[in-house]
C-alpha cells in the first residue's frame, strides 16, 4: 500500500453528522476501481473537523467497506493523548497503516515534531505515514528531521508536498531526501497537479485527492508513470489543468467536495461548516468542466 495509488475520499457530512451511506458507496467505487490503498480520515477527509467518536466510526466504516484494499487512517489530533487514543482504535478497526500530521495550535519545534513521532510510533503494531502538509499544518519538515523521523520504528513512507513541475528539479529534490531515509521508507508525492512529474522523478506513491473520487482517472495516469512512459502519464495529467487550476485557486477538498455534490455521490452541502463548496460561478465552471472532462 506503500506503492502505486493511495485514494484519499471524502467524509461526507448531512446535517452537521457523518453520512456514512454516501462515504460507504465512495469506499466501495474506490475497491471496485482497484486502488492500491485507500487513506480515510485524510486532509480531504475532513479529520480535524470530526470528534473523536466520529473519527473512530469513519474508521470501521472505511475498513468494512474497502473490500480487498488495505485501509490507512489519519490520526493526527492537537494532543498526543488523543493521538494515541485514535492510533489504537484505528488498529483494533483492522486498519493496515495510519497516517499522522503533526497537528498544532502554537507553532511546533523540531524537538516537539520528533517526540511526536517518537512517541507514536513506539506505540504502534502497523506502519506509520509521514504527513507532510505545511499548507495545513504550518509546519515545515527539513530534511534532517525527515531523516532523523524515518530511523524510527514502523516508519514506512512520507508523504511530501508538491515538487517542482520541472522534471531534473523534481528529481533533485526527491534524491536528496532519499538519501537520508532507509531504502524501506517509500517516498510519496501530495500534490495531484505534479503526481506524474514525481512519480516518473522518484516517487512511488501517489497520495491523491482526485484518486478518492476519481479513482480509474487516477490509476490511469499512476499506471503510465509506473510503467515510465513519460509521454503518456503527463498528457493524462495535462488535460486535467483546467481542474489543477481551480484546485490552486479554491484547495482541492471544495473543489472535489464540490464535484461530489455535482455527481450525485455526496449531498449538498457536504462539507463541515465553516468550509463551503464552491458557489456561483465557480460551481457552474466546475459544472461545465466535469461535463467536457468525463472522469471516472
Amino acid at each position: 500500500m506503500f506503492t502505486g495509488l493511495s485514494a484519499f475520499p471524502l467524509t461526507p457530512l448531512r446535517d452537521g453528522a457523518v453520512d456514512e451511506a454516501a462515504f460507504a458507496r465512495l469506499l466501495e467505487r474506490l475497491a471496485a476501481a482497484g486502488v492500491d490503498g485507500i487513506c480515510a480520515l485524510g486532509s480531504t477527509g475532513n479529520y480535524a473537523y470530526l470528534d473523536l467518536a466520529e473519527r473512530k466510526r469513519v474508521a470501521r466504516l472505511a475498513v468494512r467497506h474497502a473490500g480487498h484494499v488495505p485501509v490507512m487512517v489519519g490520526i493526527g489530533a492537537l494532543r498526543t493523548r488523543d493521538v494515541l487514543e485514535l492510533a489504537d482504535d484505528a488498529q483494533r478497526a483492522g486498519a493496515r497503516a495510519v497516517l499522522l500530521s503533526p497537528m498544532s495550535y502554537q507553532k511546533l519545534s523540531d524537538e516537539e515534531v520528533f517526540g511526536l513521532y517518537q512517541t507514536v510510533t513506539q506505540a504502534l503494531s502497523v506502519p506509520l505515514v509521514v504527513y507532510d502538509n505545511p499548507g495545513t499544518t504550518h509546519f515545515e519538515f527539513s530534511d534532517a528531521l525527515h531523516g532523523r523521523i524515518a530511523q524510527l520504528p514502523q516508519v514506512a513512507s512520507i508523504k511530501i508536498p508538491p515538487v517542482s513541475p520541472d522534471p531534473a528539479s523534481a528529481a533533485a529534490r526527491i534524491d536528496r531526501l532519499r538519501a537520508l531515509v532507509p531504502a524501506h521508507v517509500s517516498i510519496g508525492i501530495s500534490g495531484d497537479a505534479v503526481a506524474a512529474t514525481a512519480l516518473l522523478a522518484g516517487c512511488t506513491v501517489w497520495y491523491s485527492v482526485i484518486g478518492g473520487l476519481f479513482p480509474v482517472t487516477a490509476l490511469e495516469i499512476t499506471r503510465a508513470a509506473q510503467s515510465a512512459d513519460a509521454a503518456l502519464a503527463h498528457r493524462l495529467s495535462g488535460r486535467l489543468q483546467p481542474l489543477w487550476a481551480l484546485f490552486r485557486q479554491h484547495g482541492s477538498l471544495r473543489v472535489v467536495a464540490t464535484a461530489a455534490e455535482l455527481l450525485g455521490h455526496a449531498p449538498a452541502p457536504c462539507l463541515p461548516p465553516p468550509l463551503r463548496a464552491l458557489q456561483g460561478e465557480d460551481r457552474q465552471r466546475l459544472a461545465v468542466l466535469l461535463a467536457q472532462l468525463q472522469l471516472d
